[in-house]
């Protein structure tokens, strides 16, 4: 949510993007043993502890300078259940940054490259204090819904060296069945088949499900990213769109991938006539969904169900999710 929805992402404590100096990164293979067998052991035992819910490890865990992060950090973990439930830890990838040389915090990007230069990820972390730290991205492997986990680590000298616990992100890997790779395909085959809306929120969930933090940027995502923007009739560039209605016209502001409930449902903003009554609520909604799906008949076969979210005078309300099937 980005991904997909907020709801299962959330305390990536030291991320998101600028740029910064004076950093370097390692990847896994061009690590010393040493520092790749300490870093993965350091990730196993915290994302096991993700999956499990064991908060007393993960408090204990905790970088001293991110004390006062942990109420987000178990709360994120607590929402992420669903999406990790009955899977396994499987590691993924471990990136050592090193940003010793730091006078001071700042936004910081480290270039991770191979050893031959022909492949570079892009971390990039705001506000970041000098020293040395760690992502690890893991997979609840067999989980139903793919559970996708990425871990900051921070480390920690002194008597008590090692590696810390500083952000945890979670987020789907699959949907209704379905994992990044097949969204992604499917996309080119409705952008070669003349559905541009469904082709677009498809290379959405293909992205979001290809990658478990959002501070992270690869040249195959980049390839995404560049696919989807060649979409000629992207919805993007139809907001605010508006749909007649009998004697009504709705006002449609936006519209996002929305991984809420575990499904690739479609989120709708939309301007409401200000009804306040939960029933009238659910009754306008419906109307505006109906409407769009007339409008659009390309998003009813293409995705699980519609989400409504309402505003009036600045306020947003999210009033239901109903699948296709409900929508008159």
């Amino acid at each position: 949510m980005r991904l997909c929805s907020n709801i299962w992402a959330a305390a990536a404590v030291l991320a998101l993007p600028l740029t910064g100096f004076a950093a370097t990164c390692t990847t896994q293979a061009e690590m010393t043993a040493g520092d790749r067998n300490a870093l993965a052991m350091a990730g196993a035992q915290l994302t096991e502890a993700v999956i499990n819910q064991d908060d007393s490890t993960l408090q204990a865990a905790l970088l001293p300078a991110e004390s006062g992060a942990w109420q987000g950090i178990r709360e994120a973990v607590e929402q992420a259940a669903p999406l990790m439930k009955g899977g396994k830890v499987q590691l993924r990838n471990l990136y050592l940054l090193d940003a010793t040389n730091l006078s001071a915090p700042a936004d910081t990007q480290f270039f991770c490259s191979n050893a031959s230069g022909s492949l570079t990820v892009t971390i990039t972390m705001r506000a970041l204090p000098p020293g040395k730290y760690a992502v690890v991205l893991a997979d609840a492997e067999g989980a139903p819904l793919g559970g996708q986990i990425g871990l900051i680590l921070g480390w920690s000298s002194g008597a008590d060296s090692g590696w810390r616990l500083a952000g945890v992100t979670v987020q789907p890997g699959i949907l209704d069945g379905h994992d990044g790779v097949w969204y992604w395909a499917h996309a080119r085959e409705l952008a070669a088949n003349g559905q541009p809306w469904s082709a677009w929120f498809c290379y959405q969930f293909a992205h979001d499900l290809l990658i478990p933090v959002d501070f992270l940027s690869s040249p195959n995502l980049e390839k995404l990213l560049a696919e989807q923007s060649q979409i000629a009739e992207a919805p993007q560039k139809a907001f605010p769109y508006s749909i007649p209605d009998g004697d009504r016209t709705w006002k449609i502001d936006s519209i996002h991938a929305d991984a809420t409930l575990g499904h690739d449902d479609l989120g709708v903003v939309y301007a409401s006539t200000g009804v306040t009554d939960p029933a009238a609520q659910r009754t306008e909604a419906t109307s505006v969904l109906s409407a769009l799906l007339k409008a659009r008949p390309e998003l009813r076969k293409n995705f699980h169900g519609l989400w409504a979210y309402a505003v009036y005078q600045g306020k947003t309300t999210p009033v239901m999710e109903l699948p296709m099937s409900a929508i008159p």
